[in-house]
C-alpha cells in the first residue's frame, strides 16, 4: 500500500529556496511515477513537476522551468522538489503523487496516491 509523506514546506522570502521531500511507505517505490502539484488559496489544483520511475525523465510546467528541480532516490523511496528563486506566486499548499507506471505523467487525474500537503509560503 502507498502511503506519501511530504516535508520541507514553510515561510522563506521572495528569492528564498526551500526543498520538499515525500517519502513513500511501499515496497515498489522505483515502479511508480512520481509527481508534485500545488493548489492555492480559491484555485485548482496544478501541475508542478513529474519525474519517471527510473528518474531519467522530468517535466515541468513552464512557470518553474530554470527555478525548480524534481528528483528521487529510490533507493530510500523519496522523491524531491528543490525550490530555488521562490516568488510570491509560489505560495501554496505542495502535494505529492504517484502512480504505478513508469513513464511521466502530469495531470491530477492520471495519479491514484496522493500526500496530506505541505504549505510553502513565500513573502515579498
Amino acid at each position: 500500500q502507498v502511503q506519501l509523506v511530504e516535508s520541507g514546506g514553510g515561510l522563506v522570502q521572495a528569492g528564498g529556496s526551500l526543498r520538499l521531500s515525500c517519502v513513500d511507505s511501499g515496497q515498489t517505490f522505483s515502479t511508480y511515477a512520481m509527481g508534485w502539484f500545488r493548489q492555492a488559496p480559491g484555485k485548482e489544483r496544478e501541475f508542478v513537476a513529474a519525474i519517471s520511475g527510473s528518474g531519467g525523465m522530468t517535466y515541468y510546467t513552464d512557470s518553474v522551468k530554470g527555478r525548480f528541480t524534481i528528483s528521487r532516490d529510490n533507493a530510500k523511496n523519496t522523491v524531491y522538489l528543490q525550490m530555488n528563486s521562490l516568488k510570491p506566486e509560489d505560495t501554496a499548499v505542495y502535494y505529492c503523487a504517484a502512480d504505478p507506471r513508469l513513464n511521466i505523467i502530469v495531470a491530477v487525474n492520471q495519479f491514484g496516491y496522493w500526500g496530506q500537503g505541505t504549505q510553502v509560503t513565500v513573502s515579498s
